[in-house]
């Protein structure tokens, strides 16, 4: 089983940033693919971005591509994800998950997810 706990939300002013951080415990996340989702208020669950520890590849939205960044200290058994110049779009509760199961062909489809945090909110103001 795969414990996932999501810290560092907050509010912003646009233009800002924020570090998200996913601590990780228990058996089967070491390889497996890591991801940070968000949703907003009425809005269908989004993948943001995901990280594949087996080559380092990552996945971001077209959305946050040059503004945030998703990276794993393996050390710490932490996901990060530094969102920088913020908008008030990127509004919305942010989820930390992973696969479950190792294979790269796991990171794309949401379904394939097994595991979730609590989710960690996120409020940028313009």
């Amino acid at each position: 089983q795969v414990r996932l706990v999501e810290s560092g939300g907050g509010s912003v002013q646009a233009g800002g940033s924020l570090r998200l951080s996913c601590a990780a415990s228990g058996d089967g996340y070491g390889r497996a693919c890591m991801a940070w989702f968000r949703q907003a208020p009425e809005l269908a669950r989004e993948k943001v971005a995901h990280y594949y520890p087996g080559d380092g590849s990552t996945y971001y939205v077209d959305s946050v591509k040059g503004r945030f960044t998703i990276s794993r200290d393996n050390a710490k058994n932490t996901l990060y994800l530094q969102m920088n110049s913020l908008k008030p779009e990127d509004t919305a509760m942010y989820y930390c998950a992973a696969t479950n199961g190792e294979e790269l062909w796991r990171c794309p489809g949401v379904a394939n997810y097994d595991y979730w945090g609590q989710g960690t909110q996120v409020t940028v103001s313009s």
